[in-house]
């Protein structure tokens, strides 16, 4: 029984254009550095480029949408800051805000919370060593509008029937794990 060659055989360079077109190859990965892509998940650079495309629109979206419903000129962060200072009207305090926000510069979350401060959106309590941060009446109110804009420009024109809103669920899901996993790489990058 004659061996077969573990090395593939090259292709044959007069092949006809015919032939090469009835091969099926498999797509190229989208991706924004190519030089990252590695030979044993091509579909993490995929996903990097996905999430760096869909960061910039979510983070341009939400920006318009406050601004539609009234305050101008803030952040992608202030905008999340605002929202997470409303989340059910707890008083929050910037461990705690940092912590869910996964963000470890406490600063920049200083920083939008005095923005929003100033702006009249966000107020601060002070009970012994320990501040406090809530939504005021203001606050409350930008919120609310950026609720309905959101519902009337996004959710509308998604239109998700049950399977879409599965998906969509799934992927949220999966994008905790993923961010899991980079948290645990950027530990092990930083004791390099």
């Amino acid at each position: 029984m004659p061996r077969k060659s573990s090395t593939p055989a090259a292709p044959a360079s007069s092949a006809a254009p015919a032939t090469r077109a009835s091969h099926k190859h498999p797509a190229m990965p989208i991706v924004s550095s190519a030089h990252l892509v590695s030979p044993e998940s091509a579909e993490m650079s995929e996903f990097e480029f996905g999430l760096i495309v869909a960061g910039n629109a979510f983070h341009r979206w939400i920006v318009h949408c406050m601004s539609a419903a009234g305050l101008k000129d803030l952040t992608p962060l202030d905008v999340l800051v605002l929202h997470h200072v409303s989340h059910r009207a707890r008083d929050k305090r910037l461990a705690d805000i940092c912590f869910i926000m996964n963000i470890e510069d406490t600063h920049l979350i200083n920083y939008a919370l005095k923005k929003l401060q100033s702006l009249g959106v966000v107020a601060s309590h002070k009970s012994g060593k320990e501040v406090t941060y809530a939504a005021t009446e203001s606050g409350r109110s930008a919120v609310q509008r950026y609720r309905e804009i959101r519902e009337s420009c996004l959710i509308d024109a998604l239109q998700a029937d049950d399977s879409l809103n599965k998906d969509i669920g799934d992927l949220a899901r999966l994008l905790r794990v993923l961010s899991g996993m980079y948290d645990q790489a950027a530990r092990a990058a930083a004791s390099l």
